[in-house]
């Protein structure tokens, strides 16, 4: 072989060496891009498992605190419901006790009616006995309480409070001191007359002109004539602080007591 064949040679097979490292080399170029991309793409996974992990993680710790919430929600209920049925226990007893008034004030106001009306014979007995101080007036009221117990528009307690309302004036009218005008027989006469209730202890009266005056005898149920010259002033005198036009001062008056029996 001559000098310039094995120049050739020595060329060809560099080529050929060049090339096949060339052809190595991109053999090895594209193994890296391969185990690049497969590493990106663990990575890009990774970060992805990583995002996934972190939402997961907030969303358990986002349902741990409501849960601790509904727990502590749970906690103040049965606290509560502990406490309404206390309550209803205790409604539960007023209900029954209620229930038994009712039973009781169907009792009441079978008996109350027959009371009132008692109540009321009582009181016009008394009055019938007191002395007659405004006894027109007395009868009359009892009488139209008595009249309305019979009407349907009144209830039972509207009916007992008018009964209990006269004996509470009936017992007023015991620690007054009042006066008004009457007329009565005096002398085989009808006269207007002033007469003044002190309480239940005197009753007394005087004519417009003063010159007679009388008392209420609770022993003959009967009114006798006083002497006008003994208790003319004084009688005078209390009937004008009975009206509130003078003032309060200590007067003698007439006391017709029933004697002692022997």
């Amino acid at each position: 072989m001559n000098k310039h064949q094995r120049v050739k040679a020595v060329l060809l097979g560099t080529a050929v060496s060049a090339g096949a490292m060339l052809s190595n080399g991109a053999l090895a170029d594209q193994k890296i891009d391969q185990v690049l991309a497969a590493s990106q793409s663990k990575t890009a996974a990774a970060h992805a498992s990583q995002q996934r992990i972190n939402k997961l993680a907030e969303e358990s710790a986002d349902l741990l605190q409501k849960y601790k919430l509904v727990n502590k929600d749970i906690e103040g209920l049965k606290v509560y419901n502990a406490q309404l049925q206390k309550q209803i226990e205790k409604q539960q007893e007023k209900i029954q006790e209620l229930n038994d008034s009712i039973g009781n004030i169907t009792v009441l106001q079978r008996q109350i009616p027959p009371l009132a009306v008692r109540m009321l014979d009582a009181l016009d007995q008394f009055v019938e006995l007191d002395m007659p101080t405004q006894l027109e007036t007395r009868q009359e009221e009892i009488a139209k309480v008595r009249d309305n117990m019979s009407r349907a528009d009144f209830t039972i307690a509207e009916k007992f409070r008018q009964v209990l309302e006269l004996y509470a004036i009936e017992g007023e009218s015991g620690r007054k001191l009042e006066t008004y005008t009457d007329t009565l027989p005096i002398g085989g006469q009808d006269r207007e007359v002033d007469v003044l209730a002190i309480g239940r202890i005197a009753l007394v009266y005087q004519t417009k002109d003063t010159k007679l005056s009388g008392a209420w005898d609770k022993e003959t149920r009967a009114w006798v004539e006083l002497d006008a010259g003994t208790y003319r002033n004084s009688i005078r005198q209390a009937i004008k602080i009975a009206n509130k036009r003078a003032s309060i001062d200590v007067l003698q008056l007439p006391v017709i007591a029933p004697e002692a029996a022997q």
